[in-house]
């Protein structure tokens, strides 16, 4: 199974029409069958771009690897790295940018491995220093356009990291607006604005 979020809402490659495990039959799911025309994926992705209307989108094919292929032939691949931060009163470090709750991520630069980049990443946005890197957590993919309207794919590497520092210097320059200490728990009981893929991090620990 291949999970990527486009624009917000969760589109599933699946070499079967099963419903994917984890995922409510009751939701509003819009399913299609890959016959191999690239034309009908851009299609799917297109509505997706413009409308919110289903809670989830799931192509299927025998043929998952040509499918998987072909869809990720659509689109540009950057690979970026971040990390799930907690400090010494088990609180998380949250970023709030461009109107979301976020957490510090960022591009993998040439020559870096995924964890350099990810403690890079969450140093530069946040001005922690002494950051200690813990477990891999997941992966996530999420998809937008750059400034020349090319579709991208984002795919992200989570990392489980733990620092003894608290003074934290939001990346002005990234559009980063705050940057602060809270639990799990308080930051959902505020009910915030935050991405689905965001949430999936969270609920990884």
């Amino acid at each position: 199974m291949y999970k990527i979020y486009i624009n917000e809402t969760p589109l599933y490659l699946t070499d079967s029409p099963q419903t994917p495990e984890g995922l409510n039959s009751d939701l509003d799911i819009l399913k299609g069958r890959y016959m191999g025309k690239t034309k009908m994926l851009l299609n799917y992705i297109d509505t997706l771009e413009k409308t919110k209307k289903y809670d989830a989108v799931q192509i299927f094919s025998k043929d998952f690897e040509t499918l998987k292929k072909d869809f990720k032939s659509l689109y540009k691949q950057l690979d970026a790295a971040g990390g799930l931060v907690f400090n010494d009163k088990n609180e998380v470090l949250f970023i709030f940018r461009r109107d979301f709750w976020d957490l510090p991520k960022g591009k993998i630069d040439p020559g870096e491995t995924k964890e350099e980049a990810a403690v890079r990443e969450v140093q530069e946005e946040t001005g922690l220093k002494n950051i200690e890197l813990g477990k891999k957590l997941i992966t996530t993919r999420h998809t937008y356009k750059n400034r020349k309207g090319k579709r991208i794919i984002k795919k992200t590497f989570w990392y489980k990291m733990t620092t003894t520092d608290s003074d934290l210097i939001p990346q002005t320059e990234e559009d980063i607006e705050m940057a602060i200490w809270k639990t799990i728990k308080d930051f959902f009981a505020e009910k915030p604005v935050v991405y689905k893929n965001i949430v999936e991090v969270l609920n990884a620990v």
